[in-house]
């Protein structure tokens, strides 16, 4: 398949057709990895994303957190505090 690359908002964009992201094995939606190389791009499908549990999420956390309240300036507007 030769296509082209196209302008799309601020970015671009590349089409693939149905038959090809058939032929790849992907779904028509989902998340992929992209990884761009000298000459080429990469386009991996990703697995369906696991949701990690609390405990999973603060796994190494040493619990050496220190919170404090910090400055942000004089209202410039409307705010109300």
């Amino acid at each position: 398949m030769i296509t082209s690359i196209k302008k799309w908002g601020n970015s671009q964009g590349v089409r693939l057709s149905k038959n090809i992201l058939s032929i790849a094995g992907f779904p028509e939606t989902g998340a992929v990895k992209i990884v761009a190389e000298p000459d080429r791009i990469i386009i991996q499908k990703l697995g369906k994303r696991k949701y990690q549990t609390l405990q999973e999420l603060f796994e190494g956390y040493d619990g050496d957190c220190q919170c404090s309240e910090w400055n942000t300036g004089e209202a410039v507007g409307r705010e109300v505090l």
